[in-house]
């Protein structure tokens, strides 16, 4: 492969990582199969555009594209050749993806197998310092989206952006209200039982808003520096990256030129989870490029500012009321006193329809109409539902991803 010539500029290219549950077709149960599938045939996860990962326990599967992508249209043939094909090599097994941030069916402590034929040291290690047999840790599936930038100055533009989205991105993409059968009162499961799974080691994941840091420099010594340092002190495997280390919801990758976000759920299709990220790198694009407020304006918002905006979006998604007038006025609406978080991202659909692939339209319109895939399911379910009930509406879902169908 001829290598590339430059790198990739402000938000040209992206990748993103999805990740699911392989359950049981029938009773919806996690099957640790990574361990075996991989061990087995290990060329079936490497398409060279595309790649299938295990997570950290071995029901956990990741699908990304290994390439940069800079146009959304070309991967959402790719990702549905991929769900196409891992479903048919599950199938083998009587069983099948299951897609939302979370799985409603299993209990962490008493199902979790970690994976050992890939990154097993460090999944021992995370083990060894958290305990990776809960919710946090062998119960999330987020969608991430990375998206490239080049040099200081184009990391400046796009921390500063990334910062200011951060808090509103649940309402748009939370998918796991449901832990072990019920609703727990978070509408983002999966983040709230993220914020739990590091607390110890607060360096890890700050106050998941990532420090107002706007150089490599002061990056690395802010951030990674004490997650180095933390590291060293529990006796880490050499190696081991503190980027790779680092759980914050932004999270740069220097040595890759990646800004990483990893606050969204798995969507109910892949069409939905490419449509979220498209529209949140539109957003980021907007605010970089100074369309509402300038950077020299959003770097101003410190954690303690953007974290009570975020706490409160992670429990109730788009039903959240920002009271906050300076941080609507960050996205160009100057006379609103108090706005949803629902409202807010009808508000940036429609200024950025015009940026939005069509591919990417009917997916976002259909959360904005019936709420995110969070508020839908709890539609369905209630919050306390019986066992029947819960495998009937997840059953429903895991048709979504294989169909490409949305969830009404």
């Amino acid at each position: 492969m001829i290598a590339r010539k430059r790198p990739y500029h402000l938000l040209e290219a992206h990748h993103l990582a999805i990740g699911y549950s392989v359950v049981h077709r029938d009773d919806l149960r996690a099957m640790p199969l990574t361990n075996e599938l991989f061990s087995e045939a290990r060329a079936w996860h490497h398409s060279g555009i595309m790649e299938w990962q295990p997570g950290v326990a071995a029901h956990q599967l990741i699908l990304r594209n290994t390439r940069p992508a800079r146009k959304w249209s070309a991967l959402h043939e790719r990702f549905a050749a991929q769900v196409r094909a891992v479903d048919g090599l599950l199938a083998r097994h009587h069983a099948m993806l299951l897609p939302t941030g979370a799985s409603p069916f299993l209990h962490p402590a008493k199902e979790t197998v970690l994976v050992t034929v890939t990154d097993g040291d460090r999944n021992a290690l995370n083990d060894r310092l958290f305990n990776c047999a809960q919710h946090g840790w062998s119960n999330t599936n987020g969608a991430d989206l990375s998206v490239t930038f080049s040099g200081d100055g184009e990391f400046s533009k796009l921390h500063a952006a990334a910062r200011l989205l951060l808090p509103i991105i649940p309402g748009l993409a939370a998918s796991s209200p449901l832990l072990e059968g019920r609703f727990h009162g978070f509408h983002d499961g999966r983040l709230e039982s993220g914020l739990h799974a590091r607390e110890k080691y607060p360096e890890l994941m700050g106050s998941l808003i990532p420090e107002p840091v706007y150089t490599q420099e002061d990056h690395d010594r802010e951030i990674l520096a004490p997650i180095a340092q933390l590291l060293g002190e529990l006796g880490a495997i050499p190696g081991l990256d503190p980027e790779q280390a680092n759980a914050r919801g932004a999270v740069a990758r220097f040595d890759r030129q990646l800004m990483v976000m990893q606050v969204t759920d798995t969507q109910e299709n892949a069409a939905a989870d490419l449509a979220v990220a498209e529209l949140i790198n539109a957003v980021l694009r907007a605010l970089a490029s100074g369309r509402w407020v300038s950077t020299y304006l959003q770097r101003a918002w410190s954690e303690n500012d953007l974290l009570p905006i975020f706490l409160q979006t992670i429990k109730d998604a788009g039903n959240t009321l920002i009271t906050n007038r300076d941080y609507l006025l960050m996205f160009g609406l100057m006379k609103q006193e108090q706005l949803s978080v629902q409202k807010l991202w009808q508000h940036l659909f429609v200024d950025l329809y015009g940026e939005i692939s069509p591919e990417a339209r009917q997916p976002i319109a259909h959360i904005l109409e019936h709420g995110c895939l969070a508020s839908r399911i709890l539609r369905h379910t209630g919050r306390t539902p019986s066992p029947d009930k819960l495998r009937t509406v997840y059953r429903e879902l895991a048709d979504c991803t294989r169909t490409g169908r949305l969830f009404v």
